[in-house]
């Protein structure tokens, strides 16, 4: 069986990139169990509750929701268990200072397949404020009926 390459997108949370200021992002295995690693390949998870907590030097990553795995029997895994992230010493002390200092929160952003193996991109981020949502929602409506417009000129049109 040939290996694989590439990037194999599982699963996105466009929300944190809503609800968060993204500061630093950081790429970490994850550990996992044979049928989460199946479910997975069949395309689905849920990033939308998922958050990282570090404890006792090691990262994990809660509140991810991988379902049980169809054909599995007794040997499937709990849907929304804690899951260790693997990520080198000197990059978790980064981000134990960066968390504690700055009181910043570990938000997944997406999860992956990456040369066969399982991957989470990883955020360091601070919370939005609901103005400053409201401006970013503004500010991307903006740039749509500027985009509109200019597409409209291009193409000879006066409206």
């Amino acid at each position: 069986m040939p290996k694989e390459t590439g990037r194999k997108l599982i699963a996105s949370n466009k929300k944190a990139r809503h609800d968060y200021h993204i500061d630093d992002v950081v790429e970490a295995g994850v550990v996992l169990m044979g049928t989460e690693v199946k479910s997975l390949r069949a395309g689905r998870a849920s990033l939308v509750d998922g958050y990282a907590v570090i404890k006792d030097g090691e990262v994990w990553l809660q509140g991810v929701h991988i379902p049980e795995y169809t054909e599995g029997t007794w040997t499937n895994h709990e849907v929304r268990r804690p899951r260790k992230l693997l990520l080198h010493r000197k990059e978790i002390m980064r981000l134990i200072g960066k968390t504690r200092d700055s009181g910043a929160t570990l938000v997944p952003l997406s999860l992956y397949f990456k040369d066969g193996r399982a991957k989470v991109e990883l955020a360091l981020a601070h919370g939005k404020k609901s103005y400053d949502k409201r401006q970013a929602l503004a500010e991307r409506q903006a740039g749509r009926e500027i985009a509109r417009e200019i597409g409209r000129r291009l193409k000879g049109r006066s409206d």
